[in-house]
């Protein structure tokens, strides 16, 4: 089935999250004592507090917001990239769900992310609900059978039925020798970069960087060459 897959179709995607305020004591009495919940139950250590763990809470829709959404598609021989990105969150997730409603509406459209059935595609139905906003079609999966709902999954594929471990972006360009997209700073950096540095521009540039990845990786899958680096295209 994934040898039929029609690339020109597919949205490849990925996002950056932080944590919804800056630090734990910006938080209102109320999310403080959920978070405070939330922490007891991913804690590491007997030593961590809710206030040492709130750099994960980025991680969590309920408790982070998404500053940058990436996106890739094929157009003939070119790759085209194209961010929303920004402080206002409702913006960047209209103008997402525009692009989706418009272009990404059709039975043979797809999504694909990493790991994004597990993150991504929740995260962001969540937080577009969170903000009053209407899901795309391709988002909206309640009702449907598994075959009728377009998210690919470029870790699940890896997976071949393996439900038992976790494969890593970076891992996987490293054995199908894909330049790799951690060349400046990783996932775990991106709440520090934002809210201490505030360079939207520098984690925008890894997000797109791991959208290439992404679609590089599928291309493998599917033993195509590479996307030249004169292919990539990107869009303001």
């Amino acid at each position: 089935m994934l040898y039929q897959l029609n690339l020109s179709r597919v949205l490849f995607l990925d996002i950056e999250t932080v944590p919804f305020e800056a630090q734990y004591h910006d938080l209102s009495e109320r999310m403080q004592k959920l978070w405070n919940k939330k922490a007891s139950h991913i804690k590491t250590e007997s030593e961590d507090t809710p206030e040492d763990l709130y750099g994960r809470a980025g991680i969590y829709a309920e408790f982070g917001k998404i500053i940058v959404i990436s996106v890739g598609y094929f157009n003939g021989n070119e790759f085209r990239l194209k961010s929303f990105y920004g402080d206002d969150e409702k913006e960047l997730l209209l103008e997402f769900s525009q692009l989706l409603n418009r272009h990404y509406n059709n039975a043979d459209d797809m999504l694909c992310a990493h790991n994004g059935k597990e993150f991504d595609y929740p995260y962001i139905a969540r937080r577009m609900i969170i903000n009053g906003i209407e899901l795309p079609f391709i988002l909206q999966i309640a009702g449907k059978k598994p075959w009728e709902v377009k998210h690919l999954d470029t870790m699940e594929l890896w997976k071949f039925g393996d439900y038992k471990s976790y494969t890593s972006l970076d891992l996987l360009t490293a054995i199908f020798d894909i330049p790799t997209p951690k060349d400046d700073i990783d996932g775990s950096q991106v709440g520090k970069v934002y809210w201490e540095q505030h360079d939207l521009e520098r984690i925008k540039n890894y997000c797109q960087k791991d959208v290439l990845a992404i679609a590089q990786l599928m291309r493998r899958y599917l033993n195509f060459s590479l996307i030249r680096d004169d292919q990539v295209v990107v869009s303001n």
